[in-house]
């Protein structure tokens, strides 16, 4: 279990290193750009009208 000075990986849940923080390895970093890139993870806002989705 993580302690007040060290955080869980986001992705695996290990104790992250400071070389690759907040992940405990590039293995789960990439692993997290890979769910951003394939928009597994969204950031939330609000919702696209249609005349904004006519643009491009």
């Amino acid at each position: 279990m993580p302690t007040d000075n060290t955080k869980a990986c986001p992705v695996c849940g290990k104790l992250a290193r400071p070389d690759a923080r907040p992940f405990c390895s590039p293995r789960c970093r990439a692993v997290d750009l890979g769910r951003w890139l394939g928009e597994t993870y969204a950031v939330p806002g609000k919702p696209e009208t249609a005349e904004e989705q006519d643009v491009e």
